[in-house]
């Protein structure tokens, strides 16, 4: 049996607050399989845990429980430095997201790979002219047909935002309140209504 591209196994992160009697604010978990390269669109409400997910899975997050494992390495025990050699996370503006450091690097383990296996979009931004949407596009599938793993997270609030990810975008994850959810194609996601209360007037037709 093949080692899985990614597999994301019973992680769970828990913000807390108060010194003494802690009181949980927030809780995300996430536990799931992707066994080769796709391109999986990933949608959910502001603050519903989408970027925690991103960073739990390049490593720039550290787990409460659980592990992340690309190609078989547990992200978490690579070197800082190499770790976007497994997994990288480009922020709105295709900014690399930094990492934080909890134990001195030399400790940790060396990557086993040369580039990045993981690709994390999150919100990016795309300019409706001079056919960049196109070329984006276009790089997303390059990178699925070398056998990445594209994962694209948008905030749809314009129609086009919607035919992006059904064009480009072969299974789905939405996140809510930090619970996350899995559809194989776009027809099941907006079967569900919480998904199509999120999308609001750019919900396709039942």
């Amino acid at each position: 049996m093949s080692t899985p591209l990614l597999h994301v196994s019973k992680v769970r992160k828990q913000y807390t607050r108060g010194r003494f009697k802690k009181q949980v604010t927030f809780n995300l978990e996430a536990d799931f399989t992707v066994d080769k390269s796709t391109v999986i669109g990933v949608m959910g409400p502001n603050g519903s845990g989408k970027t925690t997910l991103f960073e739990l899975i390049t490593g720039s997050n550290l787990p409460t429980s659980g592990q992340v494992l690309v190609n078989g390495q547990n992200i978490h025990k690579v070197r800082y430095g190499e770790r976007d050699r497994l997994a990288i996370h480009y922020h709105q503006s295709y900014q690399v997201r930094a990492i934080k450091r909890t134990v001195p690097s030399f400790m940790l383990q060396r990557c086993q790979s040369d580039y990045p296996q993981v690709h994390l979009f999150d919100e990016p931004q795309f300019n409706v002219q001079d056919g960049y949407i196109g070329f984006m596009l276009d790089f997303f599938r390059k990178l699925r047909a070398e056998g990445r793993l594209v994962f694209l997270c948008l905030h749809p609030n314009e129609p086009y935002h919607i035919d992006i990810l059904r064009e480009v975008c072969e299974r789905f994850i939405f996140v809510q309140k930090g619970v996350v959810t899995h559809s194989p194609n776009f027809e099941t996601l907006v079967k569900d209504e919480r998904v199509r209360a999120y999308l609001g007037k750019l919900a396709p037709a039942a």
